[in-house]
């Protein structure tokens, strides 16, 4: 006998230590969402709080609630993507987990897609009577800097593209998804710039509510995550988001080796070949555990596997780096020029291998 047809709408809730919000959440949605054959999605980042414990515990009683756990990876955008793509439904909704978005609009995002035309119902909080109440000062200016950026860089017309609150139809999902880049937090930035065609959009105002419990995930790696998916999406996926947040790693690590060679070649008196061994080491080092807490922070490596990491991210590219720079050294007699060549060479080489064989791993 054929099973029961698959929900009219999903409600996909990204989580990460998020235990105390998801029940009260659950609860208004079951208030608000009367005569819809709804369920809800929780991806959740192996939160340490065990959210996803508590999730499967109300899950057993309601099959509405389903809970997707994700080891070895996370980030906002990629949970939104893999919730979406785990439902049939024909309307797919994403809220954060974290209470400060106004859930009573969900029936008329949903009314709005059933009754008009339209690709996609965003709640926006930069819109007419909608307000970010529930963001502190330095988040507020972030935001607002990022909206900005937004609409310049993507030419977008929608007043908070930056909105974590949204509504779609399931077919728009589905044109986006082989374009998504899942990086960062800005899960509906990467869907409006992916989609082969503009969307329409609908907007709605809401007032963002103060948070009742938990703490905010933005620190500074997520603004620089952001300002890497603007320039791929701007580059048409020309230039990825991780190649630019290992370029970054890489200049600053450029500049370690650099000083490091210096020091040693001036200060310590030390031969070419052996200053730039362990200029190299100093800086690959210092790059390894930047690229952990950034580039690849949606796989980062922890405890031994970090160690692990660090040895297989040195062996990749340190030989090369020091007879590159040795042969250029003994050709011009040029300590910069030589030591640059070398760091720059050996950083092309990592990027190419160290997400498979360093990062990758937590793939398999």
């Amino acid at each position: 006998m054929p099973s029961k047809a698959a929900p009219e709408l999903t409600v996909v809730v990204p989580t990460l230590n998020e235990r105390d919000n998801v029940g009260p959440l659950i609860d208004r949605l079951d208030r608000l969402l009367v005569g819809v054959d709804w369920e809800a999605v929780f991806v959740d980042d192996d939160s340490a709080d065990d959210t996803a414990e508590h999730l499967r515990d109300l899950g057993r009683t309601d099959r509405r609630i389903r809970c997707i756990r994700r080891f070895g990876r996370r980030g906002l955008s990629s949970a939104c993507i893999e919730g979406i793509l785990s439902t049939s439904a024909r309307y797919i909704a994403v809220i954060d987990g974290d209470l400060q978005h106004d859930e009573t609009l969900l029936p008329r995002m949903l009314d709005i897609l059933k009754r008009e035309p339209i690709d996609l119902v965003v709640a926006s909080r930069y819109l007419a009577s909608g307000a970010a109440d529930g963001l502190s000062t330095r988040r507020r200016v972030l935001s607002r800097a990022g909206v900005w950026l937004a609409r310049v860089l993507l030419k977008s017309d929608v007043t908070d593209p930056v909105s974590g609150f949204f509504m779609t139809r399931s077919e728009v999902a589905d044109k986006a998804a082989p374009r998504l880049s899942g990086v960062g937090t800005k899960i509906l930035i990467d869907l409006l710039a992916s989609v082969p065609e503009p969307l329409s959009v609908t907007e709605l105002p809401y007032r963002f509510r103060e948070r009742n419990s938990g703490s905010s995930k933005l620190d500074w790696f997520i603004v620089l995550e952001f300002l890497a998916l603007l320039v791929e999406k701007v580059s048409s996926g020309y230039l990825p988001s991780k190649f630019l947040l290992f370029g970054t790693v890489g200049a600053s690590g450029m500049v370690v080796h650099l000083v490091v060679l210096r020091i040693l070649l001036v200060a310590a008196g030390a031969s070419f070949v052996g200053a730039q061994s362990t200029a190299t080491a100093t800086a690959m080092v210092w790059n390894y555990f930047l690229n952990n807490i950034l580039t690849y922070r949606d796989y980062r490596l922890v405890g031994w596997a970090a160690l692990r990491g660090l040895a297989s991210f040195m062996v990749i590219g340190a030989v090369v780096n020091v007879l590159v720079a040795r042969d250029l050294y003994v050709m011009t007699q040029m300590w910069f020029f030589a030591g640059a060549c070398g760091a720059v060479v050996g950083a092309l080489l990592n990027y190419a291998l160290t997400s498979m064989f360093t990062w990758g791993r937590r793939l398999s």
